[in-house]
């Protein structure tokens, strides 16, 4: 144990340990915050998402003609209106770029494979929840009380739920243009040196821990503001999240524009916990919020709250 330090009463610590009072409380107790929902624009239009409830499906058919038919309905977009708009894939960069960090390689040495995560897949989906379409109405309510007329003919496909599964020889993979689904394999250290030393050990003691999957979850759910504006062409994105420069950047490459074109204001934020980088804005086809922020699609400012 460390030796108690004593300190003369005359010294002075300043900050330390003394309560600090703080400044932002009153604000957001009188309901003065700025989140994501907090901005509306006039005449914007909301949208609800339709979501796959297999874990790994052909898409065959989007059947959308009875929900275009409700009240309130501006539009209904899916992956082919991906494609037809040449909107590029969400881009994903998972691996370590500070020089302290490992360098981490794909298997053989290779790079790390990127799957090409379109918004709106048009081809299959790849786990449950993932966005196949999205409906865009006058108000919330007509947007998902449509979002469940939106008729999606599935073609199941094999999956498997554990990481163990899926890394056995002849697993069903996940990207058509990988032979498996191992996507990081890399050496570390002086091989040779390390089977010595276990060689020689006097005793070799092997365990095989299991990690629970974890996720952050905030009070305030994800939600977006997107408006494009035809008349000088540039759009800003209204999302809360710890990245608004990142988010910036990637929604630009999306959308294939400059991102000086791309304007997104994050201001009160109810919680990140790593949720919040690029999913506020588009993230793992969690909000499409692109289509030119939907806007141009419709003719109105475009509301999307994550549901």
């Amino acid at each position: 144990m460390n030796d108690v330090i004593e300190l003369p009463d005359s010294t002075s610590l300043g900050a330390i340990g003394q309560p600090l009072r703080r400044k932002e409380d009153e604000r957001l107790l009188t309901g003065r915050g700025r989140f994501s929902d907090d901005f509306t624009l006039p005449g914007q239009s909301y949208a609800a998402v339709v979501r796959s409830p297999h874990p790994h499906a052909r898409i065959v058919e989007i059947d959308t003609r009875r929900a275009l038919a409700m009240p309130g309905v501006l539009g209904i977009l899916t992956g082919q209106d991906c494609a037809a708009d040449g909107l590029s894939p969400i881009p994903h960069n998972p691996v370590p770029q500070t020089r302290y960090d490992m360098k981490l390689t794909g298997p053989g040495g290779g790079p790390i494979f990127i799957g090409p995560q379109m918004l709106l897949p048009s081809d299959r989906v790849r786990h449950v929840g993932e966005a196949v379409a999205v409906v865009v109405a006058e108000t919330a309510l007509q947007a998902q009380d449509a979002a469940e007329e939106v008729a999606v003919d599935y073609r199941e496909l094999p999956w498997i739920a554990q990481i163990k599964g899926a890394l056995t020889p002849g697993a069903i993979a996940v990207w058509d243009e990988l032979p498996d689904n191992v996507l990081v394999d890399t050496f570390f250290g002086d091989e040779a040196a390390t089977e010595r030393a276990f060689a020689i050990a006097d005793h070799i003691i092997e365990m095989e821990f299991h990690v629970g999957r974890v996720t952050g979850v905030p009070m305030e759910p994800r939600a977006a503001l997107g408006h494009w504006d035809a008349a000088i062409g540039r759009g800003t994105l209204w999302a809360g999240s710890g990245g608004a420069v990142r988010q910036k950047t990637e929604l630009a490459e999306v959308l294939g524009v400059p991102p000086d074109r791309v304007r997104v204001v994050s201001l009160d934020v109810g919680g990140n916990f790593g949720t919040r980088g690029f999913r506020a804005g588009l993230g793992t086809n969690d909000c499409p919020t692109d289509y030119r922020f939907e806007a141009a699609a419709v003719g109105h400012p475009f509301h999307h709250d994550l549901r």
